[in-house]
């Protein structure tokens, strides 16, 4: 009951939020409690999108999916502009819009967009470097060859493309960038770089580096945590036991180096003091990434305990340690406090962001009703 009684204060600060947002997106907190607002020109406005489904998925309360349905409708209008879309992305904003739609009420319109969404995504397929290309247009001389490990969790829109069409080139495509990514985003103690730059023209390896982490050669811990959850759905459509085992290695990692009360410092190299800013939705990743990798463990696997003692174990101290529990209008808008953006880049590196507050609803939805978010094809 603990974790339901967690949901319902989520549900009441998401009510709250709908009067509040109207049709605008939240995106991160500036030390005030309150969200700066979007109007689809960012990556993180699925966010908000997959939290009223989940929200409406746990509760069947229909204020949440009429709030939810207006939403998809505004992904639509901008896929068609293909406004703001000049990214890897992609899947984050379409996944938990239009591909959840499709997913909770099999909406056929959903359905078409989100394939569309998969088609733009693979525009930034690069033959030559055989990578996905994260920032910048093709020939970008910075950043013409460079993956991000985020990428990761944008490939189930290609995953889920090629289930949906039958046409192979997008889980070839998704494949080739999830196993150069686990070659050489991923070292051999399972920690990780957050990008790594490829020659374009011939996709050899230059060097690893960061845009977000501590310095180049450490472990950010939001990037961690994307791989955890990202090697593990590719895992789920490809049956590699390397993607697994990438997985856990990288899962073991991160639990091995959590402070003692158990929520993530934004960077696992950086100086863990009072003061040095956290990352609580580093934290709710890969308690969803962590819960994913137990899908896929037998029974007898002694690892399933272990990381599911975890999870409970992490939860609990976001619960602790970070939520902001759900008092309604005057309350502060997100679920977690204590997350960060970009430290380095002096944005919101103590605030709400909306990912942590998404993944954090996604981690609880799972644990109490036992289904996932909106990165595959649900069973029948």
């Amino acid at each position: 009951m603990y974790w339901n009684e967690i949901i319902e204060q989520t549900l009441n600060t998401t009510k709250a939020n709908i009067a509040r947002f109207q049709q605008q997106f939240p995106h991160v907190s500036h030390g005030d409690g309150k969200y700066q607002l979007m109007n689809h020109t960012d990556w993180t406005e699925g966010f908000w999108s997959g939290i009223l489904w989940l929200s409406y998925e746990y509760s069947r309360d229909d204020l949440f999916r009429q709030a939810a349905i207006a939403s998809v409708h505004s992904f639509i209008d901008r896929l068609e502009k293909e406004s703001h879309l000049e990214h890897h992305d992609i899947g984050f904003l379409y996944m938990l819009s239009t591909g959840a739609q499709w997913i909770v009420e099999q909406d056929e319109a959903a359905r078409k967009a989100t394939l569309q969404a998969a088609d733009l995504l693979m525009k930034r397929w690069r033959p030559s470097a055989q990578i996905l290309q994260a920032w910048g247009p093709e020939g970008d001389p910075e950043n013409g060859g460079r993956i991000i490990i985020d990428c990761l969790m944008n490939l189930p829109l290609l995953y889920w493309a090629a289930e949906q069409t039958g046409d192979s080139k997008y889980a070839d495509a998704a494949r080739i960038h999830a196993e150069k990514s686990r070659r050489f985003l991923v070292r051999g103690d399972g920690s990780s770089y957050h990008t790594f730059y490829f020659d374009p023209e011939t996709g050899d390896s230059v060097r690893g580096g960061t845009h977000q982490g501590f310095r180049d050669g450490s472990t950010w811990t939001r990037g961690q945590a994307w791989g955890i959850y990202g090697f593990a759905l590719a895992y789920r459509y490809y049956r590699d036991p390397a993607f697994l085992d990438t997985a856990k290695r990288m899962a073991k990692y991160f639990i091995a180096h959590l402070p003692a009360d158990q929520v993530a410092y934004w960077d696992f190299d950086a100086p863990q003091t009072a003061g040095e800013p956290r990352d609580s939705s580093a934290s709710s990743i890969a308690a969803c990434g962590i819960l994913e990798i137990i899908d896929h463990l037998s029974a007898d696997d002694p690892d399933r305990t272990f990381f599911y003692s975890f999870v409970e174990r992490s939860m609990t101290a976001l619960v602790d340690g970070c939520f902001a529990g759900g008092g309604g209008e005057k309350a502060e808008e997100g679920f977690l406090r204590h997350g960060s953006y970009f430290v380095r880049g002096g944005i919101a590196a103590d605030d709400f962001v909306i990912w942590g507050d998404y993944f954090f609803l996604e981690a609880l939805v799972r644990l109490t009703k036992g289904f996932p978010g909106y990165w595959y094809e649900r069973p029948n």
